[in-house]
């Protein structure tokens, strides 16, 4: 094995995980999971059947990542965070066939103890704060916060928030990367 997997965690057969993973503590990942590369998977971390994690996601405690769901790469899950699968569950209901799907983009963050609701896309390096409630698509590099969610501004792909000039160009004060907001979207130039 070319990956880590503490002694308490189970890792059922027919799973894909690259090189370089670490699972920890209490966690499960089930048959037809693909995990990339370097990625981390804290405590308590299910992921079920046919999930997809790119390279480098960091999957805080306590997480359940649900059929339908699939991660970029460099996604980051905070602890107790929460993804459905299922927009009206009922425990006499099987609808295992009507699994909604959501993909989280590349360089997105989740924040701790937030619920993405199945079937919205979380667009490349946006960032959803703590606690929030994802009822809708969230846009490339939005700020989003509440319940239920809204977008209160823009960040950069270093987490940092974009603040634009009158001609619509903003400056990660990190790395000095230069972004443009153009008809309610915001493009890396």
């Amino acid at each position: 094995m070319d990956y880590f997997v503490h002694e308490t965690s189970v890792v059922d057969d027919n799973c894909s995980i690259g090189q370089g993973t670490k699972i920890w503590h209490f966690s499960h990942i089930m048959s037809g999971a693909v995990i990339g590369e370097s990625c981390n998977l804290g405590q308590n971390v299910v992921v079920s059947p046919d999930v997809v994690l790119g390279r480098n996601c960091k999957v805080q405690n306590n997480v359940s990542i649900y059929t339908g769901v699939t991660c970029a790469d460099d996604v980051f899950l905070g602890p107790s965070m929460v993804f459905t699968n299922i927009i009206n569950p009922r425990s006499a209901v099987n609808r295992r066939n009507q699994y909604l799907e959501t993909k989280v983009g590349q360089g997105a963050s989740i924040g701790a103890n937030a619920t993405i609701v199945c079937g919205h896309d979380i667009g490349k390096y946006a960032f959803i704060g703590a606690g929030a409630v994802v009822t809708k698509p969230v846009l490339d590099y939005a700020l989003v916060v509440g319940n239920p969610a809204k977008q209160i501004g823009w960040v950069s792909a270093y987490g940092h928030r974009l603040h634009f000039d009158d001609s619509g160009l903003g400056i990660c004060p990190e790395t000095q990367q230069q972004y443009k907001l153009d008809a309610g979207k915001v493009v890396m130039l």
